[in-house]
């Protein structure tokens, strides 16, 4: 992606769906709603978080964090992707297209690492409930969350550099919904072996090593869980970390099926559609999953909407 290319001058052509436009029409009208409702959730968990007492914990304050998270994510990808599926023209500056590369991979890597320290928390709150509140200081959980949010930046900086050097002689058409790493390394004229080992490592750093994590955090959580005696207290256990458990499925199931492998292995309708989830969908799926099985969220909507309402009818 130099600039002697003419895909540095013209921009890149990107495809999408272009080839099927039944299929691409569909598509306009889901990723519409799916964006809107996004927004309007991840939104709504962020103010409740922010403005009712109850929530002021680690746990919302981290939850709020991976909101604020998905809200960026996906605003860096659908936009952009809704823009080029209702105009002929499926052109995309050559900035554009940089900016989205550095901003969507940045944001994804600071996701998997914000889920890891959610899984810390949770950790924490259930086998060491009498010192959660000295272990989950809020100095720490601002570091913690400053910590996810910068590695994802930083990494993002190192490999969207290394993307960009790359030689595409020419090469305009992004057979994808957006710029994306493994995509744009699949353009490039020259050996790519170095970047591809690049983008393994760096996916084993974000993806396989929070898992990792993850599952360390869960095995120890499920032996204190199953030494709980009572039944409420097992339940009521395994529901404050059942939600992040799902959310954690998804989210990496899709993305590592996506990086964690090789540049030209898959299908381009394949790595379109796990790239379509894990951007639009995903982002989705978390308010709905957290609002659905927490009765704390769920109360503290009901008391903002009510406000509003009881509000207004005052006024």
């Amino acid at each position: 992606m130099k600039e002697s290319n003419n895909s540095s001058e013209k921009g890149f052509l990107l495809l999408g769906f272009s080839d099927q436009p039944q299929l691409e029409r569909l598509l306009f009208i889901v990723i519409l709603n799916f964006y809107i409702l996004s927004l309007l959730g991840n939104t709504a968990i962020i103010l409740v978080s922010c403005l009712d007492p109850r929530l002021r914990t680690p746990m919302y304050f981290f939850l709020s964090n991976l909101s604020c998270v998905d809200v960026c994510f996906t605003t860096s990808v659908a936009p952009q992707l809704l823009a080029t599926m209702n105009r002929k023209d499926k052109t995309v500056s050559y900035g554009g297209c940089v900016a989205q590369l550095y901003v969507a991979m940045g944001l994804g890597s600071s996701e998997c690492i914000l889920l890891a320290v959610m899984a810390y928390d949770r950790y924490a709150a259930v086998c060491r409930p009498l010192h959660y509140a000295t272990i989950m200081h809020p100095r720490l959980c601002v570091a913690l969350a400053s910590v996810a949010w910068l590695s994802g930046l930083v990494t993002s900086l190192i490999q969207c550099s290394l993307t960009v050097q790359l030689p595409l002689c020419g090469h305009r058409r992004l057979d994808h919904i957006f710029c994306e790493v493994p995509v744009l390394i699949k353009l490039a004229c020259v050996d790519t072996t170095f970047n591809e080992a690049e983008l393994f490592v760096a996916s084993v750093v974000f993806l396989i090593v929070p898992v990792s994590l993850i599952l360390i955090s869960y095995g120890f959580i499920t032996r204190a869980v199953l030494g709980i005696k009572s039944a409420a207290g097992r339940k009521k256990a395994f529901g404050t970390c059942s939600s992040h458990l799902v959310v954690v499925i998804i989210f990496y199931g899709t993305i590592i099926f996506m990086y964690l492998q090789p540049a030209r292995s898959s299908s381009k309708n394949q790595g379109k559609f796990v790239s379509l989830f894990y951007t639009i969908v995903t982002p989705l799926l978390n308010p709905i999953i957290y609002t659905l099985r927490n009765k704390d969220v769920k109360g503290a909507l009901r008391t903002m909407v009510l406000g509003n309402v009881l509000r207004s009818e005052r006024s």
